[in-house]
């Protein structure tokens, strides 16, 4: 055996004799900081479940429609001399719109004038034959025949005054369709006509059409199960309904108007209608909103949506209790607001955890995350 190998495995025993001593001290060592290590302790963020008032709340699609809307149309077969708006405008009941030409008429009520003046002047005449007459019976000096004449002649005269009376007032009508009027305040369309256009009863296409903007009507329908609900609270006067136009979050609160009187046998829904203020004309006839119609308020716990977790056993919630997760099973009736209402396993005032669940088991301890500023 040479040198050179001799010392080699010199190296190797020393080494296997450092390490047989080291032993003790190593063992030592490892069960020490075995014994300091501590249990794991997750961070998680937590949040109260609250018992509050929270509204029972049905979803749908609705359609803004006008609660009057008229087509407005000439009742006389002239021109048109005059229109007094722009197109689009937004008028007040009364406004003048358009003016038709009145000439025709005007001489028709001349003429009915000049005879009712005619006929009042005959009439006096015969009222004074008919006191000319009384007088000269009471002396003898006519015959009775004479009187009854003379008192038919005034009451057919008083009959004449009647008719001609008539027709000045049915042509005095017939002048006021010359000026039509706005029947109520609302915004009007592009006008069909203009100034000369001849225009007459018989015309399909109107003058223009006139929409009430304020208050407006929402429509939509509801699922049949919340319409004995939705009825007593009508009776209550605490309906509510909400609309807002998709893509905005702006919206408009009215109140249930009206209920349909008939169930949609091939859908299950019910048509409902409600009335909005609209004072700022928000909502336009014919718009689509998203609305959300609330039938009642009850009392419940709620917890944010993001702490509720689901397994194949149903959907649980983690509760701190001492310091410790503890898995507690819910059962969640509805959601509101990015809040889940629980009708079952909270009975509030409890910490639940919102963040940090998947790092979490049944025993698993937990601290609260401390807020960042201005969180």
């Amino acid at each position: 055996m040479t040198k050179r190998r001799w010392i080699i495995i010199a190296c190797v025993l020393g080494a296997a004799s450092a390490a047989i001593a080291l032993r003790p001290y190593w063992s030592e060592t490892q069960v020490a900081t075995k014994g300091a290590q501590r249990p794991r302790v997750v961070s998680v963020d937590l949040v109260k479940a609250v018992r509050k008032p929270i509204p029972v709340d049905v979803d749908a699609i609705g359609m803004v429609t006008p609660i009057s809307s008229v087509a407005l149309k000439s009742r006389l077969e002239t021109t048109i001399v005059d229109v007094h708006f722009e197109d689009g405008a937004r008028v007040k009941q009364g406004d003048l719109l358009f003016t038709l030409d009145s000439r025709q008429i005007d001489a028709q009520i001349a003429q009915a004038e000049g005879n009712l003046a005619r006929d009042r002047a005959q009439l006096a005449g015969a009222e004074r034959d008919l006191r000319r007459y009384n007088e000269l019976i009471g002396k003898g000096a006519t015959t009775q025949v004479n009187l009854d004449n003379a008192k038919t002649q005034a009451d057919i005269l008083a009959g004449t005054i009647t008719g001609a009376q008539s027709a000045l007032d049915n042509l005095r009508v017939q002048k006021s369709f010359t000026a039509i009027r706005a029947p109520f305040s609302g915004r009007l369309s592009a006008a069909n006509v203009k100034i000369g256009n001849f225009v007459r009863p018989a015309d399909t296409a109107p003058l223009a059409t006139i929409n009430q903007m304020a208050p407006v009507y929402v429509t939509f329908a509801v699922p049949q199960r919340v319409l004995v609900d939705l009825r007593d609270a009508m009776k209550s006067g605490a309906t509510k309904v909400v609309a807002t136009i998709p893509g905005s979050s702006r919206s408009e609160e009215g109140k249930v108007a009206m209920v349909e009187n008939t169930v949609d046998a091939t859908t299950g829904m019910v048509t409902v209608r409600g009335v909005m203020d609209n004072g700022n004309e928000m909502l336009w006839p014919g718009t689509l909103v998203n609305t959300k119609l609330t039938v009642r308020t009850e009392e419940a716990v709620a917890v944010p949506t993001v702490a509720v977790q689901r397994s194949q056993s149903g959907n649980f919630v983690f509760v701190i209790k001492d310091g410790a997760a503890r898995i507690q099973p819910v059962t969640v009736s509805r959601t509101f607001m990015g809040e889940s209402v629980i009708t079952d396993g909270l009975a509030g005032g409890e910490d639940v955890v919102t963040d940090g669940q998947l790092l979490l088991s049944e025993g698993t301890r937990v601290e609260p995350r401390s807020r960042k500023a201005g969180a």
